[in-house]
């Protein structure tokens, strides 16, 4: 535990520098005007005799490290402490003669190691989980250029770490670089996953098995083939499995159809199967029947969210996932909960519940949340390794087949709220946050207000949905929200969802269709109607035309309608 002087927003003030430990930053708060700053990454206290003396006291091993320019002066620091006496020359924690006695066996080996620090450009640490090092440093150009040129490093935003792969020479290059700079260095157990069980059969020379996968992806298997290789090469998020020996593609109509047109083309006979479902057994979440002493979030981990402005969406999600965490070690003080045990909870997650890639990163956030937000610890670094998540497309209903579900939907209200979602291609929390001031009938728009990202926009309001929510006004007369639950509340996400859910049973419709399915059939329509992709990036309130351009590789109609502009020419 270090101590040294700083200046902040003009002011100075004592930064206390230490590893993560609650039951230290609980301590340091008695001190008044004790605050964490995100600039320095660190505790700070006021600049004066009081704070240091009751600094001391609570922790008597501190050490105190002098700024540069004091190391340089060797003399008498012309620092001022304000402590009723500004006037009083003092070095920066020698305040009176007692205190001077009781640091001065140590001034000369403190100043050893920081005039050896004067050199240095940061402290660097670094982790390595599996396959990936995690690699923690301040800013500095020329270490940034440095990790930059390892080849596929990336800075991950939500780690605030850089991530390098770990092979070839990467982990002993990193480690020559920085040197003496290393502060902290750590290699955390390997997690070994099980690899995918596919069943070998044999195929001829002329045929290409097609397998579709329970996770939506396309496993091809197939002799060598260059022309074949080359179109699958042109689809959307390929990959070859190197120990399976086959190329996987996402799964849409218009891919498999893509697929079966080239083989056919290339006289190869087409095979399809279907994969079963992984039914193994996952274990369930703790719930609240589980546990005799079960805990709800904290007051303070709540309210530290809501202060930063996060959405309801948000908070919702973070608050459940934190709460699963504490109570997985229920027979312990949150306290207690140590380094080892966060990263043994986040293996619970994929090898016990196996939940998703994306519901295990926001265990991560919401548990980090706690450590480095609320109670203000350093930022931490956790890596579990886990194959790489198969990216698939959206699946998407035909225009006949949403006929069909709204058809089938036969109180106003529940048709009413699908329509919207559909008509706007709106996600459902947007939907839910919608007030009757926000439907424009003059202008025939809806607006979106703080949206994802915290986005304003407009989207179309639908004259057939216009008059169903005329109708359905009438009926219900709604007070704020557009659509209501009972004494007036926002309408709940589960209701909708239960609302589409008994829709899609009456409709006949086997695919696996969600509130957000609607969303991305609204795009696709649009986009089969010749609606060009820019107004379409606008409506659905995309930041980026690639997350847009998805809907492309959906459409089975939007490239048989294209014509070719040398068809508008007069040629003789």
């Amino acid at each position: 535990m270090k101590a040294e002087k700083i200046t902040h927003h003009n002011e100075p003030r004592i930064k206390v520098v230490f590893p993560y430990n609650q039951s230290i930053a609980t301590t340091l708060k008695q001190i008044p005007d004790a605050k964490w700053s995100q600039t320095h990454r660190a505790w700070h206290i006021p600049y004066t005799k009081a704070a240091f003396d009751q600094l001391k006291t609570l922790f008597p091993d501190i050490e105190f490290q002098k700024s540069k320019t004091e190391i340089l002066k060797n003399k008498e620091s012309d620092d001022t402490i304000s402590n009723n006496n500004p006037t009083k020359k003092s070095d920066v924690f020698t305040v009176e003669k007692k205190t001077e006695n009781l640091i001065k066996d140590g001034i000369a080996e403190i100043s050893k190691q920081a005039t050896e620090k004067l050199s240095i450009k940061s402290d660097v640490k670094i982790n390595v989980f599996g396959r990936q090092i995690a690699v923690q440093m301040l800013r500095n150009d020329n270490d940034i250029h440095f990790i930059k040129n390892l080849q596929y490093s990336r800075w991950d935003f939500k780690q605030f770490c850089w991530i390098v792969p770990n092979y070839s020479q990467n982990l002993k290059q990193l480690q020559k670089y920085f040197g003496e700079r290393i502060s902290e260095f750590e290699i955390h157990e390997q997690i070994e996953i099980n690899p995918e069980k596919d069943v070998y059969q044999k195929i001829d020379k002329k045929e290409i098995l097609i397998i579709k996968t329970s996770k939506g992806r396309l496993k091809l298997f197939f002799d060598s083939n260059k022309d074949l290789t080359k179109a699958i090469k042109s689809m959307p998020f390929h990959s070859w499995n190197a120990q399976y020996k086959y190329w996987s593609v996402p799964y849409s109509d218009r891919i498999f159809n893509e697929i079966k047109t080239y083989a056919n083309n290339l006289n190869l006979k087409c095979l399809y199967q279907e994969e079963e479902e992984d039914k193994t057994e996952k274990k369930n979440k703790i719930s609240v029947y589980d546990i005799p002493n079960y805990r709800r979030c904290p007051e303070e981990y709540i309210l530290k969210l809501k202060e930063m402005r996060y959405s309801e969406q948000t908070i919702k999600v973070y608050s459940a996932m934190f709460e699963g965490f504490i109570n997985y070690y229920h027979k312990f003080e949150l306290n207690e909960i140590e380094e080892k045990m966060i990263t043994e909870y986040l293996r619970h997650l994929v090898f016990d519940r196996k939940v998703s890639i994306s519901c295990q990163n926001q265990a991560i956030n919401a548990v980090k949340f706690y450590y480095e937000r609320v109670l203000g610890g350093e930022r931490k670094v956790y890596l579990v390794d886990r194959p790489r998540k198969e990216q698939t497309l959206p699946v998407v209903l035909n225009e006949e087949e949403v006929s069909k579900i709204l058809n089938a939907t036969e109180n106003i209200k529940h048709k009413a709220i699908l329509m919207t979602i559909y008509s706007a291609g709106l996600r459902i929390g947007e939907a839910l946050s919608l007030k009757i001031k926000d439907i424009d009938s003059k202008r025939m728009q809806i607006l979106v207000e703080q949206a994802k990202g915290k986005k304003d926009r407009y989207t179309v309001l639908s004259p057939v949905t216009l008059e169903v929510l005329k109708t359905y006004f009438k009926e219900y007369k709604p007070k704020k929200w557009l659509f209501e639950g009972p004494n007036h509340t926002k309408y709940s996400d589960t209701s909708i969802q239960a609302i589409l859910r008994i829709a899609v049973e009456k409709a006949k419709i086997k695919k696996r269709v969600t509130v957000h399915t609607l969303r991305h059939s609204f795009a696709t329509h649009l986009l089969e109607n010749g609606t060009d992709l820019r107004y379409i990036q606008t409506l659905l309130g995309h930041s980026s035309s690639k997350t847009t351009e998805i809907y492309t590789h959906v459409t089975t109609k939007a490239f048989g309608q294209i014509k070719s502009p040398l068809d508008n020419l007069n040629i003789d």
